[in-house]
């Protein structure tokens, strides 16, 4: 029971919060929003619009993350993205002005302000209205009926009892009793209750599934996009390399027959060169199985596959990993080729003299983070290289995530949901 109270009283206490904070903002918000539209047609609206919609979506991310939290009532974001390519000054805020009226979350989020203002706020304050009102009947019990009463008018109401003496001050003790014995059971519910409603009016119309089938089709497509440049670039490897090194050295042994009676001189020395050349094609192969899938990977698993990569850099690099078994085949290479990337990125790029590499596996997510002290700024820009690592990543629902301030240090930070054997 004391378990129940006390989530009773967090519950009320953060309807609360919710109630008086969502008036005050939607309400703003709202106004803010829709004096902004109108003055679009005197050209100022262009310019404040995309400013004032950028505050109305943070206010809806928070409202999502607190019901998630507090109540595991999940609403998905499902704004539009902005093109990589969108100009900057005046005629870049125009055209993010016209995108952002052009996306239905957009007006989802507006309806969304004018809910919260009304049915919103009554949803969330009523389960601190079950939990607090009852200290006003208890109050007026112990007397407190004496200031707005003389003891023979009604003087004040608690809720539909009228207070006119000790007896219906007592009455309303025993009201206060049953509103907070009803929201000591019932105010977890009634919070959640809000955020279903908040649910409802953000969520598109399809839901989460819609959402789902949508990044389920892009990363698809990307993963066949990469699948067959990974191929095309096998081809084109084994074509201009291995491949024209075998043939160079079948002509040369071709020429040791011919000469090797006639010339033993130059026969020898051609038979040095097709060895060089045996020896060379072997280490392009060797490069290019490594490439499609390193042997140390599948025989030792990612940490030991990420160390022999470290090994091979020109930089000082330190790896720490903390794995308790090993994730499944696809998601180890997923996993070992984006370190990969981001390795190669932070040697051409960063200017840095030290990275450190910290592998770990917590709460169902296998976490990459790749740390150098090099000068910093690096952004996901479209056809970047950690634009093809979130490309990579997102086949298995992973996340990428950089923290690059000017001046460094960058942190690229890899996660992808998987369980370990």
């Amino acid at each position: 029971m004391g378990a129940r109270t006390r989530s009773a009283v967090v519950a009320g206490l953060r309807g609360l919060g919710v109630a008086v904070a969502g008036l005050a903002g939607s309400v703003t918000l709202f106004v803010l929003s829709l004096v902004s539209v109108l003055l679009i047609v005197a050209g100022v609206g262009a310019l404040t619009t995309p400013w004032v919609l950028g505050l109305v979506r943070h206010w809806a991310n928070w409202r999502r993350a607190v019901a998630a939290e507090w109540c595991g009532v999940r609403i998905p974001a499902t704004y539009r993205p902005f093109p990589d390519d969108l100009r900057g000054g005046v005629l870049g805020q125009a055209e993010r002005c016209r995108l952002l009226l052009a996306d239905p979350a957009t007006w989802r989020d507006l309806r969304w302000l004018l809910v919260d203002m009304t049915a919103g706020f009554a949803t969330a304050l009523l389960p601190a209205a079950l939990i607090f009102y009852p200290l006003e009947g208890y109050a007026l019990a112990a007397g407190l009926w004496r200031v707005f009463t003389d003891g023979t008018h009604v003087g004040w109401w608690y809720g539909f009892v009228p207070i006119s003496g000790q007896g219906t001050a007592l009455l309303a003790a025993v009201l206060a009793t049953a509103l907070l014995a009803t929201g000591v059971f019932v105010t977890p519910a009634l919070l959640r209750v809000h955020f279903q409603l908040t649910r409802y009016v953000l969520a598109p119309a399809a839901g989460e599934l819609e959402q789902r089938v949508r990044v389920l089709t892009e990363t698809r497509r990307d993963a066949v996009d990469t699948s067959a440049a990974e191929l095309r670039r096998i081809e084109r490897d084994l074509h201009d390399g291995a491949q024209a090194r075998l043939v160079a050295m079948g002509m040369d042994l071709g020429t040791i027959e011919a000469l090797i009676e006639k010339n033993p001189a130059k026969a020898k020395e051609l038979l040095g060169q097709a060895r060089q050349s045996s020896a060379e094609a072997l280490t392009e192969l060797r490069d290019l199985v490594r490439g499609i899938h390193p042997p140390v990977l599948a025989e030792r698993g990612l940490g030991d596959a990420v160390r022999a990569l470290a090994l091979r850099l020109p930089v000082a690099t330190e790896v720490e990993v903390e794995l308790t078994g090993r994730a499944d085949a696809p998601v180890e290479s997923a996993a070992y080729f984006a370190v990969s990337e981001a390795l190669t990125n932070t040697v051409k790029h960063a200017g840095a003299d030290r990275i450190w590499v910290d592998i770990t596996h917590a709460d169902g997510c296998l976490r990459v983070a790749v740390t150098d002290n090099g000068k910093g700024g690096a952004v996901i820009a479209s056809g970047g290289g950690l634009s093809g690592i979130e490309r990579r990543l997102g086949t298995f629902d992973g996340v990428l995530a950089v923290g690059s301030p000017a001046g460094g240090p960058t942190m690229v930070t890899m996660e992808i949901p998987c369980v370990l054997s």
